[in-house]
């Protein structure tokens, strides 16, 4: 059998029994009067068949629906790694060539509440994220669930540092001088991003530095 979770399991082997008994039932054509009788009971099994299809459903769909949740965010993970060894532009020269970038794609349900990126900020698990300080995470993905339940996918290799990017007067992308009444980024390594509900769409990241230190700098 199939390796599915045990109680999918089981309905699976009702749902192939019940077909296994109205394909003999309807192919019994030895008495043409139980005719409207074998109507009845086909129906009533088909009933069954699709009362036990939508329980698999339900059972499935959060299963399936974490599993893309997971692929989405481990996705990004290596997209984002794959720019850590590219070219950092130097965010204090405005004539500087642009740093290496990604964009990360998102199409996540609205179970979820936020995902960041190098920060925790809710420590609480309450859903308030301005309700205390925020800490840093570097080379780690968070997505937490409306529920308060947290998932990490972890960033290989060496530390990353996130910083959320806003554009100076002539529209140059350059890290932020702090992450808004949340947290003073007066030590840029202990800043984070978040992105909020819903997390849909495309999300710019670039490769920058400052004072010697490389950032990966959100562009949206």
């Amino acid at each position: 059998m199939e390796n599915y979770p045990r109680p999918l399991s089981k309905i699976f082997y009702y749902v192939k029994l019940i077909y296994h008994y109205m394909k003999k039932f309807v192919l019994d054509t030895a008495a043409a009067d139980t005719i409207p009788l074998k109507l009845v009971v086909y129906l009533g099994l088909l009933a069954a068949v699709v009362l036990l299809l939508a329980q698999a459903w339900n059972i499935a769909s959060p299963v399936l629906q974490e599993a893309e949740i997971k692929t989405q965010a481990e996705t990004a993970s290596l997209s984002l790694l794959s720019i850590q060894g590219g070219y950092a532009r130097d965010s204090a020269d405005r004539y500087s060539p642009e740093g290496s970038m990604c964009t990360l794609i998102f199409s996540l349900p609205p179970s979820i509440r936020y995902i960041s990126f190098g920060v925790d900020p809710d420590q609480e698990c309450n859903g308030n994220l301005t309700d205390s300080g925020w800490v840093p995470e570097n080379n780690t993905l968070i997505y937490q669930y409306k529920n308060g339940v947290k998932k990490r996918v972890l960033l290989e290799g060496t530390p990353v540092h996130f910083i959320r990017g806003i554009q100076n007067p002539e529209g140059i992308w350059i890290p932020a001088e702090n992450q808004g009444n949340r947290q003073q980024a007066s030590v840029l390594e202990s800043t984070g991003v978040v992105i909020e509900y819903p997390v849909s769409g495309e999300f710019l990241f670039e490769m920058v530095t400052r004072n010697g230190i490389k950032y990966t700098m959100t562009r949206f």
